[in-house]
């Protein structure tokens, strides 16, 4: 089931382990700001949709739920770092997929 927005922003904001103040610092925004994109009363702008994408390393459409996986960005990684954080993903996966 696809998440929206507001469920997307919840999600993101505890992966990343920050509350709604320590978030709505980085965003610069108030913390009621926050809590309102979490609880659909007030949507986001395009620019902070996407300042909030480029801060949890995501897509916008992973953020509005129009894609069904995440990204992980791995820039700055070795070549053989890398390659560890895809057989780790795998090996997830194919748990998921045995379930």
């Amino acid at each position: 089931m696809k998440k929206t927005l507001s469920e997307n922003i919840k999600r993101f904001r505890m992966q990343n382990g920050l509350n709604q103040v320590e978030f709505a610092k980085k965003m610069c925004v108030t913390k009621q700001c926050v809590s309102n994109w979490e609880n659909d009363n007030v949507l986001p702008s395009i620019e902070m949709l996407i300042k909030m994408a480029d801060y949890f390393r995501i897509t916008t459409d992973c953020l509005l739920g129009r894609e069904n996986h995440s990204v992980i960005v791995s820039d700055g990684l070795t070549e053989e770092q890398q390659t560890h954080l895809r057989m780790i993903v795998k090996d997830f996966l194919d748990a998921n997929n045995k379930q």
